[in-house]
């Protein structure tokens, strides 16, 4: 398939029904989180298969918490491997087989050894999320595919279940929700919410040579509205959730990848390749 098919199929993908769809999920997301995490788990799947294959690739999703997302990529044909810091939240959809406990800042897993790299609504809640972007690039293999979506901070949805009084300040929608709830938010802000933007994680693409942009969207909306991302202040609103396709840069090696986990190769342990100096053209 050429370039301008593969444009043309992700175009005939992102229709207005479908993200009329997401969204009338996402209304239910508290009451039937079965219904919305499964329909966002396939259709996040058929996305990233419309810029690499998925049959036997070897997929990392970084935050895969309760495991909808396991089982899309395994339909798919994918060597899944999820990870997330509560480990709590593995068997919420399924079996736990397959899933990391870790941290997105410091991922145990070898440097160049994943082919697809994925985090779908996490980089949000990552209070170094630069930091998760290095080391996304650092486990993903040459010519290898990272998949990065979050909410920005300015977003209809930046507060979460504190929205919209978030455009307020993020302490006084989180004392507001308090009150009225009588308890704190999961999303407690500046504690596990952040307020990342849209032109932060761009900045992040220019100054690192070892990523080059694929493509950055606003991750639901139809594919004629991809036009609010060129426009800076108003894509940090009217982009709802962003989406940050990216390929590590050199050669692809023979070979598909496979992961390698708890071999001491984490920065923790081993450093990290340098991530530094280029531009990325946008």
């Amino acid at each position: 398939m050429t370039a301008e098919q593969e444009r043309a199929a992700r175009r005939r993908f992102a229709t207005l029904g479908r993200s009329v769809a997401l969204f009338r999920a996402f209304l239910v997301e508290q009451t039937d989180p079965d219904h919305f995490y499964g329909l966002l788990a396939d259709d996040s799947v058929r996305q990233v298969a419309g810029y690499t294959p998925l049959t036997g690739r070897t997929v990392l999703d970084v935050g895969g918490g309760p495991g909808y997302f396991a089982q899309a990529f395994r339909a798919a044909g994918a060597h899944y491997v999820g990870l997330d810091p509560d480990v709590g939240d593995f068997s919420a959809a399924g079996s736990a087989a397959g899933m990391l406990r870790g941290s997105g800042t410091a991922l145990p897993v070898r440097t160049g050894s994943v082919d697809v790299c994925f985090s779908s609504n996490v980089l949000e809640h990552v209070s170094e999320p630069h930091r998760m972007l290095d080391e996304m690039a650092r486990v993903t293999r040459p010519g290898g595919i990272l998949f990065v979506s979050f909410t920005p901070w300015l977003s209809p949805w930046g507060g979460h279940e504190t929205a919209p009084w978030h455009y307020l300040g993020g302490d006084r929608a989180r004392r507001r929700y308090e009150r009225r709830m009588g308890r704190p938010p999961k999303n407690r802000f500046r504690e596990t919410l952040f307020p990342v933007s849209i032109s932060d994680a761009l900045r992040w693409t220019r100054g690192n040579g070892e990523v080059e942009v694929l493509d950055a969207l606003p991750r639901y909306h139809p594919w004629w509205g991809r036009w609010i991302v060129r426009v800076p202040g108003a894509r940090e609103i009217g982009s709802w959730n962003f989406l940050l396709v990216l390929r590590r840069a050199g050669a692809r090696p023979d070979g598909l990848g496979q992961a390698s986990v708890g071999t001491g190769d984490s920065p923790a342990a081993a450093g990290k390749v340098g991530l530094t100096g280029g531009r990325v053209a946008m």
